[in-house]
């Protein structure tokens, strides 16, 4: 049995889960979230306590199993408190800000490039060179930073380009000249 997937989620008071026709809905102050799942794996939910089991050990359905279990973790700590990513603009010149609700940032291209945020996610630019990327469905927020971060990502002579924030960019040596 999955580790991880055995392990029973407590539902925290200001969030309410249900499940219907192979959908978790999980509802909280910050939005709400669908999670569709398997027929293998069954969800139940009982006074504040969410628990995933198998109906069988088939390889589809046990690969399964802890991913179902995480991803209704990951929709309750989105809807009771959000996730965030947090890109850094390196390069000069590299910078943005905010115009209404869209993002603005210079890349070093001829053009400015303008980001719409897509329903369930804003933007924060702090200090021109960070812009955090927040929400409160975790794969939503990590597919716009990706997004972003393929816009210009980062080179590996120079380190210049977009990255997260903890992202380590392992440099190449430049070309070196045959001395005699």
């Amino acid at each position: 049995m999955s580790r991880v997937g055995k392990a029973p989620i407590t539902i925290p008071e200001n969030v309410t889960v249900s499940v219907e026709n192979r959908m978790i809905n999980v509802k909280g102050p910050k939005g709400e979230v669908s999670i569709p799942f398997r027929r293998g794996v069954n969800v139940a939910v009982n006074d504040s306590v969410v628990t995933v089991t198998r109906k069988n050990d088939v390889k589809a359905t046990v690969a399964q199993h802890g991913t179902v279990r995480n991803l209704i973790n990951n929709a309750i700590t989105g809807v009771r408190e959000g996730h965030q990513k947090t890109l850094e603009l390196v390069g000069i010149g590299y910078r943005a800000r905010m115009e209404g609700n869209t993002l603005n940032m210079s890349l070093g291209f001829s053009h400015p490039v303008i980001v719409e945020p897509k329903e369930g996610v804003t933007f924060a630019v702090d200090n021109q060179s960070k812009v955090i990327v927040s929400g409160f469905d975790k794969q939503l927020v990590g597919q716009v930073a990706a997004d972003i971060r393929a816009i210009r990502p980062p080179e590996p002579y120079k380190g210049k380009g977009i990255r997260y924030e903890n992202e380590v960019i392992i440099k190449k040596a430049g070309k070196t000249s045959k001395g005699e």
